[in-house]
């Protein structure tokens, strides 16, 4: 049993109220009493709304079902299904024109184009790590990845490949003359680099003396003028460090000392109390708090055993710079950069419940809200510099990512308890700011009204691939059998959907304000791949795009140095908007298409193989978002937006007939032997064959075969019970 201390009407589990009473409270100007009192006004205002919210949904879910029973999909035109989804409110009618007014936007929000990491907050180390790159080494990234090419003698090998190393070398050489071109010649010939009055100097091979095309570039060294330790570049609003070392292992080969580039890479970074965190009771929700609160008092330390040795990681000091003063525009002597990724906070949304906090009735209380009041609260550090010196927001913000948003009411709902949270903590009007993730079907056809209600707090928007195909999975269950997942990307509605979400951005003033972003790279060993393709995302108007790891955001900030995304969005402006038919095109199996038997089973594989390899880790060992290998053993980043699409795909064959129940229980008993070899080598692992009896394979079966009748797909019911009689176990 959770012990509880009674505080007014609420009862909260005794570790929740010592870790608030104890470590939040102290140095916010709010005490704990006054708090919990505010806390149970806002559940007693709250919950309601967020109860009718929850039934809405599932009341419109009802009014599609029947809708899609009686009009088969193949005899409905899209003006007669706009009808009915406008009819119902599904579909809400489109206001004036208008541009978001957001305030007090951080630089790296509103100015700088850059890779975002999204990582589970629960775990202090990995959040110290999604912290600390926003600076990483073009060199390892290179060097440790597949983005080298180990053909021609440029193997990975344990002992340093002086082959491999040229690659590198050669590979980051040509991303200068990209970023910071000279006048003549190339950063492969600089034998030396120094700064003369105020502007950066490069000497040849050939004894040529040159400098950069634009001297602005240069903006700060280290060291001394005449023989700098480093060189500080920026490029379409990122940052590059030269570093200098001839006497450093690599410097000493290099022609003119250079030992590595430094580049700013992770902008920003979402620390997840969602998505990729196995959070289910007050035990997982106290440590959830207890590190979003290091980071916000800048005190946040892991302890780990490498090669050997015991390392204290903790966030990282800004990084200071003689200004090289090229446009004398300044009195500055020096330039400080931000050594830490500005840190976005993403609350759960509105669907859950949580039992860390019980209200006067005795209910759990909604645990999007408790999000909410807490990690503002731990925020309030950083705003009254209790943070170490280490600040996140210098806008005097707290950015929130709210996910799972169903349209304009629940957007409103969210702000609405932004403004409550505000005056409970006697914080100025819009200093919490929301970030809208368009990933839920009802808010991208209506994303333009769901900005609107949030136009004065509004910093983020973004599309997900899998939320979104998960949502439209269920929403349209009944309409017929979807298309396999292997071809859904190629689909129309993913095209509208991606070019929707940027084109309202840009038509509500985003530019210069918010951050328009995409989805997930999800193959975190495949960085050679995303180096071709994810350059994508820049090029289609987003000015940040999640990758899975501080390597992959080193890498892919290589992309907005090669695309001003501020001049792509500016062309954006111009274009046609996507067409909401394409949108509302539903992604069935057309009459002409027969699946065979080899096809199916396929698809009834690769989907069983990913809900198991996921939900072992995350009901046995709350393990939330991790590397999963595939089918085909190709680690996959997996977490609860792939498992609903893939349990969603499931259920709506299972409805139309493509499979048979038997067929897909033969699949997941099949599949968890392959799980389980997948895991020999993890000692806390337990087998799921061949018994098929343990609480992680029926939370499995659970999430297919009661799929349908999931809110909204939604996997987070299912999982939180099975991994609190897990814990229980």
């Amino acid at each position: 049993m959770t012990a509880r201390i009674q505080v007014g009407g609420l009862q909260v589990a005794q570790a929740l109220w010592q870790l608030v009473d104890s470590d939040i409270c102290p140095g916010t100007g709010i005490d704990s009493a006054t708090f919990w009192a505010k806390f149970e006004d806002i559940i007693t205002e709250f919950a309601p709304i967020n109860v009718a919210l929850l039934e809405k949904r599932q009341q419109l879910q009802q009014q599609i079902d029947q809708w899609h029973t009686k009009h088969p999909a193949k005899d409905v035109n899209p003006d007669q299904y706009k009808a009915f989804l406008s009819e119902i409110g599904y579909l809400v009618p489109e206001g004036d024109d208008f541009q978001i007014s957001t305030e007090n936007v951080d630089h790296e929000i509103a100015a700088q184009a850059g890779p975002q990491l999204v990582v589970p907050v629960k775990n202090a180390r990995f959040a110290l790590n999604a912290a600390n790159a926003r600076w990483g080494s073009l060199y390892d990234a290179l060097y440790g990845t597949d983005a080298i090419s180990p053909q021609d003698g440029a193997e990975l090998t344990k002992q340093y490949n002086p082959i491999r190393g040229n690659k590198v070398i050669a590979f980051a050489k040509h991303h200068l003359d990209t970023a910071a071109p000279l006048v003549q010649g190339s950063h492969a010939d600089v034998t030396r680099y120094y700064i003369d009055a105020g502007q950066l100097r490069m000497q040849l091979t050939d004894g040529t003396i040159t400098s950069l095309t634009q001297a602005q570039k240069c903006v700060g060294y280290q060291g001394s003028a005449d023989a700098p330790s480093a060189i500080l570049l920026v490029n379409n609003g990122l940052h590059i460090e030269i570093q200098i070392d001839p006497d450093s292992v690599i410097g000493s080969s290099d022609s003119a000392g250079v030992k590595d580039l430094l580049v700013e890479a992770a902008v920003t970074t979402i620390m997840d109390c969602e998505d990729s965190v196995a959070a289910v009771d007050a035990e997982d929700k106290v440590e959830v708090y207890r590190n979003w609160l290091g980071l916000m008092q800048g005190n946040l330390a892991a302890s780990l055993t490498k090669n050997g040795k015991q390392i204290l990681r903790e966030l990282n000091d800004d990084r200071v710079y003689t200004a090289a003063n090229v446009n004398a525009s300044t009195d500055a002597n020096t330039v400080t950069l931000p050594g830490r990724s500005l840190l976005f906070v993403r609350n759960v949304g509105h669907l859950m419940t949580i039992d860390a906090v019980l209200d006067k009735h005795g209910n759990e209380v909604p645990e999007g809200i408790l999000d909410g009041m807490i990690t503002v609260l731990a925020a309030m550090h950083d705003l009254k510099g209790n943070n170490n010196g280490r600040s996140n927001s210098r806008k005097g913000s707290v950015n929130i990512v709210k996910p799972k948003m169903h349209g304009p009411e629940e957007v409103q709902f969210t702000c609405d308890l932004f403004t409550k949270i505000e005056d409970a903590l006697n914080l100025p009007r819009n200093t919490i700011k929301v970030g809208i993730m368009d990933e839920e079907r009802r808010t991208t056809l209506n994303l333009k009204e769901c900005i609107r209600v949030a136009q004065q707090r509004v910093v983020f928007i973004n599309t997900g691939f899998l939320d979104r195909t998960g949502d439209e999975l269920h929403t349209s269950m009944l309409a017929g059998a979807f298309v396999p997942k292997s071809v859904m990307k190629q689909q129309k509605w993913i095209k509208a959907y991606e070019d929707w979400n940027v084109d309202i951005g840009l038509e509500c003033g985003l530019q210069g304000r918010s951050q328009i972003g995409k989805g997930m790279w999800p193959m975190p060993d495949e960085m050679a791949a995303m180096l071709e393709q994810k350059v994508a995302h820049p090029k289609a108007g987003a000015n940040t795009a999640w990758v899975p790891s501080p390597n992959g955001a080193v890498l892919h900030s290589i992309h907005y140095h090669q695309i001003n995304v501020a001049e792509v969005q500016q062309q954006l402006k111009h274009r046609k908007r996507a067409s909401i038919d394409d949108l509302l095109t539903i992604p069935l199996l057309d009459d002409t298409t027969t699946l065979t038997q080899q096809q199916i089973t396929f698809e009834l594989e690769n989907n069983a193989q990913g809900i198991l390899g996921y939900v072992v880790r995350w009901i046995d060992q709350g393990v939330g978002c991790s590397k999963v290998p595939d089918i085909n053993n190709v680690g996959l980043m997996e977490d609860r937006a792939t498992l609903r699409i893939s349990s969603q795909y499931l259920a709506n064959w299972l409805e139309h007939g493509l499979c048979s129940a038997e067929e897909v229980m033969a699949a997941l008993k099949k599949m968890a032997a392959v799980v389980d070899a997948q895991n020999a080598g993890d000692p806390l692992y337990i087998n799921m064959a061949p018994n098929f009896d343990g609480v992680a394979f029926k939370a499995a079966c659970d999430l297919i075969f009661k799929g349908k009748s999931q809110p909204s797909g939604y996997t987070e019911p299912l999982l939180h019970a099975y991994r609190i009689q897990a814990k229980a176990g």
